[in-house]
């Protein structure tokens, strides 16, 4: 396998110069990623190889490896295929070996590159070559261009005149110009800097695409436009609503070919002209604007796959309330409420369908068959899923709760995107084969209560809807991406290895989704994990598994008090050490971590980092990372859009995040929109520095319009970036206990997975 060494010191240098990282720990990433390891093991556990790199950093590192790499693989073919040709000069190869950009090495390949029959080619072989290297050198010689042009009239070859003989060598000419690897980069640059994105209508599009109306008649600046108007644009051509192009005022770009092709002047001067004209309009105007559309693409593609990212990674380390008994409801109106209840492991316990929309015997038969299971599995909380009605069985949820005093059980609105696709996948029919699928969509919305993060890595994450444009950009590559981030989230909170599904062990450092069920079917057959060393006891699990995964899976009351922290099993013998200065059991070390204070740091066989992640884990072993469970508190008054009045002041949740504002769920079945203009008293470049998907916000109700179902939104003076989510508001006297309330009377201490 390659490894850093394989890639040259002057690309080395470069990758380090590009991301501003030390070529030292630049080069211990990527040895440490050749022999198998993983962005989270290399991030948490190779600190001193890495000079604290995190995972950010290492992921990029990792991305200019890939691209890195393909280019050396490219460059070896050229280089071959070039030689094959016997065309390879020392001078051609020593500028192809210097290459470090994609584009660039496929300009300097162009003129060597297998061609199709082109204008050019059909001239060459009227044997107007030598006329166009005439025109081409520039340099004046015996013969002039008036003398030397009737010697290449054929009639034989279809060169009947004089003018035919120059535009066929012009036609050479405009290949060579056209194959100009500085021209080409040059070229690029122009329409880059100074090119505009110009849509227009289709001439046969018609007039009820109302999402596309603004860009009828658009343009920006290639430089500057902004990649969600960018994917729209190229969404409406998709839809053969709108076509664009990009344009360059001629002059420009022909300034440009002339500073590169003409030297001195002289007879030749007129017809090098009209090939560069020829060359500019005919062949590198499509070929440099077809590259700038890839590059625009590819540009709004990484911002929207970024918004993506970090959407799904605020989503995936919401605050869970954590292991209690949660009742979930998938609401519905005429076929009612499918209902199910799951214990604090998330294992269901019963379900049921209730019709409190229907008629008054609907509402107390569906009091009776809730009150009953709320009792007879010690329900602490409901999740409501916020689809269709379900404002209406909140309202019923509240009026039953407070009839019946259940103070000590409280009910919440969780997002149910993607919970209809989990209830018809392989995974829900394995969970639950007899189950029907809107049942299955009620134990997804119970346990998302529960652990979000559990919950969602069973989605595909394409279908929870916090994307921006997302069946439009590189779907190899949006998928990788996102992929990545579940990761990240699994490993930074750690996995119960004695409670978790193989669909949450397969994003553990090191675990195959192979390896992970056989996890789970050795767990199944044999009884609990006493320690984290039995996982090598699991077929598919090596020492280099081991060393992966290990410190990111947790077992509680094991036979190691460490295996339910996050400290490695590599640094146990450090642990060990420490006790054995402070003459004190490890369990009470974990138990009292003010000993801690009395440590010799200087006696210790760690490096500086590793000690510090060790200390810091023994302070607070298995310390869950997430925010502390908050929920919504919905104005009660305003359940469809028509409640809604400009000047209401709402609470409410961030569903989405995009380049251009946030989508706010307050509650009406129709998220509202906070443009980024609107979400701050303060200029903020990106809409992500102010909130994140997934936070409580309070919002001031700008503008509705019920026929588009559009409202406008702000949260100036409401919200600060950086503060916390807004206080809930005071509860009226005859209120519920609130929500914080009611979970600080459930809860001794409890860490999630």
């Amino acid at each position: 396998m390659s490894n850093a060494k394989s890639l040259s010191p002057e690309i080395l240098l470069h990758i380090a110069q590009t991301l501003n990282l030390p070529v030292r720990g630049l080069a211990s990433v990527i040895e440490l990623l050749d022999e198998g390891g993983t962005v989270p093991f290399i991030a948490r556990y190779r600190k001193e190889a890495t000079g604290n790199l995190d995972e950010v950093q290492i992921r990029n590192i990792e991305e200019k490896l890939a691209y890195f790499r393909e280019l050396e693989d490219r460059r070896t073919t050229i280089l071959s295929s070039i030689s094959e040709q016997g065309k390879l000069t020392d001078e051609l190869k020593a500028r192809i070996e210097a290459i470090l950009d994609k584009s660039e090495l496929e300009d300097l390949y162009l003129p060597y590159k297998p061609k199709r029959r082109t204008k050019a080619t059909i001239a060459r072989e009227k044997g107007l070559e030598r006329l166009a290297q005439y025109l081409w050198a520039q340099q004046p010689g015996a013969q002039t261009l008036d003398s030397m042009a009737p010697m290449f009239v054929n009639a034989e070859f279809g060169v009947t005149t004089v003018e035919d003989a120059l535009e066929g060598a012009r036609h050479i000419v405009a290949e060579w110009i056209s194959e100009v690897a500085d021209l080409r980069k040059a070229l690029r640059q122009l329409m880059f800097d100074e090119g505009v994105v110009i849509s227009r209508k289709s001439l046969d599009a018609s007039d009820e695409h109302e999402k596309f109306k603004m860009y009828y008649e658009y343009k920006e600046p290639v430089k500057t436009i902004p990649s969600h108007r960018m994917l729209a644009i190229r969404r409406g051509e998709s839809e053969n609503v709108l076509y664009f192009l990009i344009e360059l005022e001629t002059q420009r770009p022909l300034a440009v070919i002339q500073s590169h092709v003409l030297r001195q002047a002289g007879d030749w001067t007129r017809q090098l002209e009209l090939a560069c004209e020829d060359a500019w309009q005919r062949l590198l105007n499509s070929s440099i604007q077809a590259e700038i559309r890839l590059e625009l693409k590819q540009r709004s593609d990484v911002e929207a796959i970024q918004v993506f990212r970090d959407n799904l990674y605020h989503l995936l380390l919401a605050p869970p309330a954590g292991p209690i008994s949660v009742l979930g409801i998938d609401p519905g109106l005429r076929t009612g409420c499918k209902i199910a209840v799951v214990d604090e492991t998330g294992k269901m316990l019963a379900h049921d369908v209730i019709y409190p929309h229907t008629s008054k015997h609907g509402i107390a038969e569906s009091n009776q068959k809730l009150e009953n299971l709320l009792r007879q599995h010690n329900v602490r909380a409901i999740a409501i899923g916020n689809g269709t009605a379900s404002r209406e069985t909140d309202s019923f949820v509240r009026d039953f709760l407070r009839e019946k005093q259940l103070h000590e059980i409280f009910s919440v609105t969780v997002s149910e995107s993607g919970a209809s696709v989990y209830s018809a996948s392989d995974i829900a029919r394995q969970e639950f084969p007899d189950l029907d699928l809107t049942v299955r969509g009620a134990i997804s919305i119970a346990r998302r209560l529960q652990d979000p993060l559990s919950e969602l890595v069973k989605v595909d994450p394409k279908s929870i809807g916090v994307g921006q444009y997302q069946h439009d950009v590189d779907q190899r590559r949006l998928q990788e991406s996102l992929e990545n981030v579940i990761e990240s989230c699994v490993n930074r909170v750690g996995v119960d290895l004695n409670t978790s599904s193989w669909t949450l062990l397969r994003y553990v450092a090191g675990v195959t989704e192979r390896t992970a069920i056989n996890i789970v079917n050795h767990r199944n057959e044999n009884g609990r994990f006493r320690s984290r060393a039995e996982i090598l006891e699991v077929s598919g699990v090596g020492p280099k598994t081991f060393e992966q995964a290990a410190g990111f899976l947790r077992i509680r009351n094991g036979d190691n008090p460490l295996d339910m922290t996050a400290v490695h099993p590599e640094s146990y013998p450090v642990v060990e050490q420490i006790a054995q200065s402070l003459q004190t059991p490890i369990g009470e070390i974990i138990r009292s971590p003010e000993l801690l204070e009395k440590v010799d740091r200087t006696q210790l066989k760690a490096g500086a980092f590793t000690l510090n992640d060790i200390l810091d884990e023994l302070r607070k072993p298995g310390r869950d990372p997430r925010d502390k469970f908050v929920a919504p508190n919905f104005h009660e008054g305003v359940r469809e859009i028509s409640d809604l009045q400009v000047g209401m002041v709402l609470e409410g949740i961030v569903t989405n995040v995009t380049k251009f504002g946030a989508f706010v769920d307050i509650g009406v079945h129709q998220d509202g929109l906070v443009h980024i203009s609107e979400l701050s008293n303060r200029f903020i470049k990106e809409p992500s520095e102010a909130v994140k998907a997934g936070q409580i916000v309070k919002v001031k109700v700008l503008s509705v319009e019920e026929k588009t179902r559009r409202i406008s939104l702000s949260m100036k003076a409401l919200m600060e970036p950086g503060r916390q989510p807004a206080p809930k508001a005071k509860q009226p006297a005859k209120s519920q206990p609130t929500l914080n309330d009611k979970l600080a009377a459930l809860s001794t201490k409890w860490r999630v997975h």
